[in-house]
């Protein structure tokens, strides 16, 4: 290999393209190691998919470290928060949390698996974060199960957590109102909490963790050890599960 090209080799695999000691060059001598860097990875373009290879995985490598940071930083507010409703195993050996909004595609699809995968598991403790982030029809179902909750406790929460991610009309006031008769609940007093500051105050403590947390989307799970961001399959959150108890 030519001198120049062989410089120009090693600058992109071990500088990522920087040019070498270009203050030193003469313009004649810039120009050519540039001609040599172009011909070289014209011949070698391999050279470049290795490089952002690399450069992905130290991204992906740092943005992993910075979330067991967030996650050590934030331990008690995501795992621990008595706003939140709390699912299947309550004393079980993993935590599962999900920042969810009942508007998400995608928070409907993992729905009938998460459930299924707490129910198979048995020994999942599985804690929902109410995460309004898609419109003024989210936030009013978020309020909407919040305030049931407050009121009729934790069993009813989750009849309307289940009713509220299945509804496929609009969660208008007249909706909200046949849904809580057909639960067996008194409309109103739920109608006129939803707007109470006991309530925004659990949405907007969610708001803040999730952006101290770099959360942006939903579904978002958060294990002891992970963040998920997404829509993740059955078999492969069973997969995660078992990777993070057999950390311990």
């Amino acid at each position: 290999m030519p001198p120049m090209r062989r410089l120009a080799a090693t600058a992109l695999l071990t500088t990522g393209l920087a040019l070498p000691a270009q203050a030193e060059m003469t313009p004649e001598e810039r120009t050519a190691f540039r001609e040599e860097v172009r011909a070289y990875l014209l011949e070698n373009p391999e050279v470049l998919v290795e490089a952002m290879d690399a450069l992905q995985a130290r991204e992906n490598e740092a943005a992993a470290s910075r979330d067991l940071q967030m996650l050590a930083d934030n331990k008690a507010a995501i795992f621990e928060s008595t706003d939140d409703w709390v699912g299947g195993n309550p004393e079980g050996d993993v935590v599962l949390v999900e920042f969810m909004d009942y508007r998400c595609g995608y928070c409907r699809k993992a729905y009938s698996e998460v459930e299924e995968l707490v129910k198979s598991d048995g020994n999942i403790r599985f804690v929902v974060k109410e995460f309004p982030i898609l419109g003024e029809a989210s936030l009013m179902s978020s309020q909407f199960a919040i305030a049931v909750r407050q009121i009729h406790g934790d069993a009813a929460y989750k009849a309307v957590h289940d009713a509220l991610i299945e509804l496929r009309g609009e969660p208008t006031v007249e909706t909200l109102t046949r849904l809580a008769q057909d639960l067996g609940h008194e409309p109103q007093p739920i109608l006129d909490r939803m707007n109470a500051p006991e309530v925004m105050a659990v949405i907007q403590a969610n708001h803040a963790l999730a952006d101290t947390m770099e959360i942006s989307g939903t579904p978002t799970f958060v294990l002891k050890s992970m963040m998920l961001r997404g829509y993740v399959p059955l078999e492969s959150m069973r997969q995660i599960v078992a990777e993070v108890r057999a950390e311990g």
